[in-house]
């Protein structure tokens, strides 16, 4: 029998949770926030004094798990496949039809809801108190960011009824006050601004810092609810009244409609009133109501059926083009950036938008001091559409031939529209590049993360990719959410690196078009980085799959002194430059040619390029009809629908290791 400390410390829970929902997902509060705080001050202290009444779902377990160091791929239930998209009335109406013909006659409805411009996550419940949430990510693959979504207080941590397991999944999205908010601390800090409410929303989800999260007052509107991986019997509609039921924030601005007329309706009447609502909506999606007919429509490779996205057209207005900037990007690209007076275009303040190149620029005619058409539509920086009308006093921009962050050389390879600075140690490109000489497949430095990257490199602890090489384990522990231990394996792994053969070494530098593959080959031609660096273009194309493009675009990264001056440095670090390798002329699979898909069961897909190429074979990216075999695992892409379509011979992993062992036939 519970005792009366127990039974008031359960009571305040439920009173708060009552005071939640009613604030966070009906939005009816019924106290103040001066007397909800009071509330939950005394629960925090009673919860404190008796400990042994602990509960995880309680509410002020939202907020309190430690900072991570990075997040743990899960596998969904079932995929989170994307929605086709139609932009018009005629598109709508063809996918009605295509519904129609599908059922051949039967009676439907569809359901209309509006499209939330948010991130998708699923979140998993047993016993009725959530368990764990995990992010879209691929649609098969997500990331588990149970903490993160403990802090967002439309999501319940405790349901009422519902099975002993079930999923829920639904939007994530940051409505426009907190966005607005968001922004303003930003600029008061001096950091970057986010583009839009769905960038910000992503962006907070996957903070290594739960507190984070917190902080920025996300939502969550439920869509669907699964049981075993599968809807539910029974409509669509009934599965949101049932989430609804459950404690569950479900938005109320949708509708079932009888036929397409109803649901075209729906969407002119929300495209109207979206900019009343307080969050971002880029269109309708309309699903077919019952489940039974849903599985009767089934899937395309990439989509449901059964359901459409109706997206609205984008936003425009006009305004003056007060400047062209250039903004270098991550991977060296160099974007022409106009610089706006600025405009209200959608309920967002513009004041700049993207000229994607060179190209456009002379393409729409723009010169700074003209009237333009700017135009967004929900997705990362506005676009300028075309040119109003000429500036009396206009000016016209040109493509600086040095880049504005390092002065180091700029190219524009023949038919490419974009510059870009060959500098990998570029400031602009170094995160990018330090990542990319870290990830698995390249020098495989584990433990070096997106989150850590930042601090060195915004720390000054990393000014090139050779810096990493004189890290020590005291500078990494210093940084945040990194302790001596994780510091001394971080190190440890940069020191291991040191050992990787040349082609991993000349896959890290960052040279366009040249990837592991291509790296691989260079290295068996060439035996060594100094002669790939003193070739001649005609001279690397010698080398097996190098054409013009691969060849004049490793010349001018060995043009750059800059690049000249970290290969030393890297040499000084000991990495290896020379190579002995050479692929196997004989052995069980000499001549043949493999294409890997999808996950096998045991072996890597790195492993098994290892073991074909040991034994003489080689490992293409692409299937063609001098491929012999694809090795097909799980969830295989369209690799595999090739070669069904060329009649290219299909195995397994159990079918490969015994062509290495015994060979063909």
């Amino acid at each position: 029998m519970p005792s009366p400390i127990g039974e008031q410390i359960e009571k305040l829970r439920q009173e708060i949770r009552r005071h939640e929902h009613l604030y966070y997902v009906l939005d009816q509060p019924e106290i103040s926030d001066a007397e909800y705080d009071a509330l939950m001050r005394r629960l925090q202290d009673l919860e404190r004094e008796h400990p042994e009444y602990a509960s995880p779902d309680s509410p002020t377990r939202r907020v309190g798990g430690k900072p991570r160091e990075g997040f743990v791929k899960v596998e969904h239930s079932s995929p989170m496949l994307s929605l086709d998209n139609v932009f018009s009335e005629g598109e709508l109406r063809d996918f009605d039809r295509r519904v129609r013909d599908l059922l051949r006659g039967q009676a439907f409805r569809y359901v209309a809801e509006l499209k939330l411009d948010g991130l998708s996550m699923a979140v998993r419940y047993e016993n009725g108190r959530f368990q764990s949430a995990i992010t879209r990510g691929d649609g098969r693959i997500g990331e588990d960011v149970t903490e993160n979504a403990r802090t967002i207080r439309s999501v319940p941590l405790r349901v009422k009824g519902g099975p002993e397991r079930f999923e829920a999944r639904g939007e994530v999205i940051m409505d426009r006050t907190a966005f607005e908010r968001l922004n303003a601390e930003r600029d008061q800090q001096g950091l970057s601004r986010f583009a839009n409410p769905r960038n910000a929303a992503a962006g907070s989800l996957r903070v290594l810092d739960p507190s984070i999260t917190a902080s920025r007052r996300l939502g969550f509107f439920a869509y669907l609810r699964l049981e075993d991986g599968r809807p539910v019997d029974g409509g669509h509609w009934e599965s949101l009244e049932t989430l609804a039921r459950m404690g569950f924030k479900v938005n109320p601005h949708r509708r079932r409609c009888r036929d397409v007329e109803e649901l075209l309706a729906f969407c002119q009447e929300w495209e109207k009133k979206r900019e009343d609502l307080p969050y971002e909506i880029d269109g309708v999606v309309a699903k077919v109501d019952s489940v039974a007919q849903q599985q009767r429509l089934g899937f395309t490779a990439k989509a449901p059926r059964w359901a459409i996205a109706y997206k609205y057209a984008a936003r425009q207005a006009e305004t003056e083009v007060l400047d062209i900037g250039v903004q270098v990007g991550r991977t060296g690209a160099l974007t022409p950036v106009a610089r706006l007076k600025p405009v209200l275009v959608g309920g967002v303040t513009v004041s700049r938008a993207t000229l994607h190149n060179e190209d456009e620029i002379q393409r729409l005619g723009v010169e700074i001091g003209d009237t333009v058409l700017v135009e967004r539509s929900g997705d990362v920086i506005p676009k300028v559409v075309r040119v109003v009308s000429q500036g009396a006093a206009r000016r016209p921009f040109r493509m600086p031939e040095q880049c504005p962050v390092c002065g180091g050389r700029v190219v524009r390879e023949e038919a490419e529209a974009a510059r870009r600075c060959v500098n990998t140690n570029c400031p602009a490109r170094l995160k990018e590049s330090i990542l990319h000489f870290a990830s698995r497949g390249v020098m495989n430095i584990d433990g070096l993360g997106d989150a850590l990257v930042d601090q060195l490199v915004d720390r000054g602890l990393v000014r090139s990719v050779a810096d990493l090489y004189a890290l020590k384990v005291e500078q990494v522990a210093g940084l945040e959410r990194m302790a001596q231990k994780s510091a001394s394996n971080l190190i440890r792994n940069i020191d291991k690196s040191r050992k990787n053969s040349l082609p991993r070494v000349l896959a890290a530098l960052g040279i366009r078009f040249v990837g592991e593959r291509t790296a691989q080959l260079l290295a068996e031609h060439f035996g060594s980085l100094d002669a790939i660096a003193a070739a001649a273009a005609g001279d690397l194309q010698a080398a097996e799959e190098v054409g013009p493009k691969v060849a004049e675009s490793i010349c001018e990264f060995f043009r750059e002194p800059r690049n000249c001056e970290l290969v030393e440095r890297l040499r000084e670090a000991g990495l290896q430059f020379s190579y002995q390798g050479r692929r196997k002329e004989s052995g069980k699979l000499a001549g043949l040619t493999f294409v890997l898909t999808g996950t096998l069961p045991n072996l890597t897909r790195e492993e098994a390029k290892e073991r074909i190429e040991a034994a003489g074979g080689k490992v293409s990216g692409s299937v063609s009809g001098k491929t012999n075999y694809v090795v097909a695992g799980g969830d295989p892409g369209s690799k595999l629908d090739k070669a069904r379509k060329l009649g290219v011979p299909i195995i397994g992993e159990p079918e490969l290791l015994e062509l290495i062992r015994s060979g063909p036939g």
